[in-house]
């Protein structure tokens, strides 16, 4: 496996624009991870990146006070995804209702991801979430 690129951390203000500065890492970061160091990654990985990204941020940034950080970084051919928040509640998922309006955002993250993960830090909490870099296809064949 070719070497991955160094963990990069972003600090989100919640200025107008950031969610989207947000989304435009992740996809800089895959594709440097593709471009510069020859990783395999999936436009579904690309895409998915993107969402979860945005979702991540969008919760950390409305129910959170203060800064938000995002990481991005490779391993076990996965990519990690880590929002930090100054909020110690953890998020839980809501039961599927699909009438309600709004509030799907974790629901449509845990649909999507191949591991999650949800701490309180010292101060605030980290989410994390990891996204698969490549699909196998012989992984939808079956045992």
């Amino acid at each position: 496996m070719p070497d991955a690129p160094a963990d990069v951390t972003v600090a989100l203000d919640g200025a107008e624009g950031c969610i989207a500065n947000a989304r435009n890492e992740a996809s800089r970061f895959l594709t440097r991870a593709q471009s510069e160091h020859g990783l395999p990654v999936s436009a579904r990985t690309l895409d998915l990146a993107q969402l979860v990204v945005s979702e991540l941020v969008t919760n950390a940034l409305k129910y959170a006070p203060g800064p938000v950080l995002l990481q991005l970084g490779i391993a076990d051919s996965a990519l990690e995804i880590a929002v930090w928040d100054t909020d110690p509640v953890l998020p839980v998922a809501r039961a599927a209702d699909a009438g309600r309006v709004g509030q799907h955002g974790l629901e449509i993250v845990l649909a999507v991801v191949q591991g999650f993960e949800a701490r309180r830090e010292p101060v605030g909490k980290r989410i994390s979430a990891r996204i698969a870099l490549y699909d196998d296809p012989l992984s939808a064949l079956g045992p």
